[in-house]
Formats: structure tokens, sequence, C-alpha cells
């Protein structure tokens, strides 16, 4: 039997809410993170294995400190793993990151995992001080102390741009004998390289073109983890891609089509990029694009179609973009657990 994990990933997105028919100002950042929780809960409800929450230092976004956010839904939660998506280890420290995912363990009974990456914006590094010419050797660092710390509770640690750590304990230890900790990209051959050589598990960002060309960067992965001992067998491959559910498909398609333009849009005008189309919308929601977009048969039936593609044990789909009405994004929660996941657990029960 092949278990394959259905989640969900948010960044806490929390702009004017958009429909088909207008838009309505952003909520206060209180009671998105008030929402954001009782998606959290309504998803354990509902049976999905896992959440994740990104880290944001930017207006849009409400969520700049996930562990807290996760804490808060641990204690409403049942059974449900909770994650950052990720936690931008770069401009962070390892032994306030491992003491926060710590405490969440403990909140949860064990339900804790930290996903890091070196994060696609560059907000938190001025904004806590770190010079953005180091942002390979700071990740690279801290990841490495990150690691030491998970694995013994007394650390001796010695970097170049953090202090070292002379046998001191980090305390409290996770209720699990050792955090989970993955590592998350948009899909660099060197990230993959890294975290096959680690023994990390790994999540791939599939945001645009069509799934399928991922397969190559698995191969590197599991390839390289192999290549230092590390059992194939065991290795979990995740990926998160954008997506929403709704009873049909023109109704799916329909109403996730104004908050994904203005949140494309948004990072169009400050990176370059084209303006986002209804073309490209189609192109991406169709069999061969990034975007899992339908009713539960539809979406259901495209995630089958990655996780056989690319052999993946975690599907997670990131929910909301940009900022939609509350009562959609806990409709597409609804069925992604009680309609979408049962079809994907059933096909793959006798895998």
């Amino acid at each position: 039997m092949t278990k394959v994990e259905i989640g969900l990933t948010s960044f806490g997105d929390n702009q004017d809410i958009y429909t088909e028919d207008g838009h309505t100002p952003a909520l206060s950042n209180g009671e998105r993170i008030r929402h954001i929780v009782e998606e959290i809960k309504l998803a354990d409800q509902v049976g999905l294995d896992v959440y994740g929450l990104g880290e944001h230092h930017r207006p849009d976004y409400a969520v700049s400190d996930p562990g807290t956010v996760l804490a808060a839904a641990a204690t409403v939660t049942d059974r449900i793993k909770l994650s950052s998506a990720v936690t931008v280890l770069s401009s962070d420290d390892p032994v306030r990151v491992y003491q926060q995912f710590a405490t969440l363990d403990a909140l949860s009974n064990g339900r804790a995992e930290i996903m890091v990456g070196r994060g696609s914006f560059i907000e938190s590094f001025p904004l806590f001080g770190y010079d953005l010419n180091d942002y390979q050797q700071l990740f690279d660092e801290k990841l490495d102390l990150l690691m030491t710390i998970n694995q013994q509770d007394i650390v001796h640690w010695e970097g170049q741009l953090r202090p070292t750590i002379d046998n001191l304990g980090v305390y409290p230890r996770a209720e699990q004998q050792t955090l989970p900790i993955w590592l998350a990209t948009g899909g660099t051959p060197e990230s993959s390289l890294k975290a096959g050589r680690l023994g990390l598990p790994i999540t791939y960002a599939i945001i645009g073109g069509n799934p399928r060309r991922f397969a190559r960067n698995v191969a590197m992965y599991r390839a390289a983890a192999e290549s230092e001992g590390y059992d194939g067998n065991q290795l979990q491959v995740a990926t998160h891609s954008w997506g929403y559910i709704a009873e049909t498909d023109e109704q799916a398609q329909r109403e996730f089509y104004r908050p994904t333009e203005q949140h494309h849009n948004v990072l169009a005008r400050e990176r370059g990029w084209p303006l986002f189309t209804m073309e490209h919308y189609l192109q991406e929601v169709g069999p061969d694009g990034a975007m899992y977009v339908g009713s539960p048969e539809t979406v259901a039936q495209k995630i089958i179609d990655t996780v056989e593609a690319l052999g993946i044990t975690r599907f997670m789909l990131h929910l909301p973009i940009g900022s939609m009405p509350h009562e959609r994004t806990m409709n597409s929660i609804r069925l992604l657990g009680e309609k979408v996941k049962p079809i994907v657990d059933e096909y793959f029960a006798d895998k």
C-alpha cells in the first residue's frame, strides 16, 4: 500500500478580498490569523494529514511567526501535523527555531514539523540585520546548527556568521525524539542535492508549468541520498501547488481566477513578470498545468497523476491564493478532506 499524505499550505495572505463580482477591503491581521486557526481546525476535522504555514514580513501577509499561530491551532486539533512552510532560516536563529517548534511539539503531543528554506522574499534580511551577500552561507551554517541541535541537547558548534555555542544545552526538547526537518525548494538542482546528501525530506514548490518536469529533480535528490547511504524507500518527497476545489470545474475556475490574478499581478509588478492572463490561467488549470483547480474528482485525478509521475509521498494544496472569502476557503478545505482525499486513498490502497 502506498501511503500518500494530503494536506494544505498557506502564507496567510491578507490582501483585498477578490471575487468575480468585485472586491472588498482586506481584513485586519488579527481577524485573518483567527481565520487561519479556524481553517486548520477544519482541516483536522475532515481528516487531512498536514498543514503548513509560511513566514512573511510584508503588509499583504498576516503571519510573520508561524510557530505561534500553529501553537494556537495545536490546542484545537487532535491529529493533523503542523509545520512551517517555510521558516526563513537564513534570517532566524536556529536555537530559537528549535525551541519554538519543540514547544509546538509539546502542545500538539508530537505533531510539529519544520520546513526550512532560504525564502523567495528578502524583507526579513534587512529587518533582522543580515547581509544579502551572505544569503547562501547563512542558510548552510544555520541549517547545520539546527540539525545539530535536533540531534543532541548539549551543543558544541562553530560557524563564521553565527557565534559559537560551547557545550550549552538547548531546551525544551521535542516530544518526538527528533523534529522532522524538511528542506523546501523551488526546484534548484543544488537544493535537491543538498537535501539528498543530508538525508532530509524535501518539498518542491510547483507553481507553474508541467509538474512532471520535476521528475528530474526528484531523481537527483534520491540519487544523492542513496550515494550517502540513505535508504531510498524511506525518503519523503512532497510537493505543494496552488489550487482550489468547488462542486464543479466551472465554479472552481470562475471563483479562483480573480484572487489568483490579483495575487500574481502584485508580484509581477514588483519583479517585472508578465501580467496574469486568462490564457495562462486556463493552461495552468488544465491537465498539464501546475494549478489544481476543479471539482473533487478533477483535483483528485490530477493529484494521482502527480504522485505517480514524481513518486511523492505528500501532496499539499496551497490555499488560499491572495485573499478569498473565508467561507469559500473553508468549503474548499472541506471538499479536499471529505471528497478528494478518499478518492486518492482508495486509488493507492492496493498499490
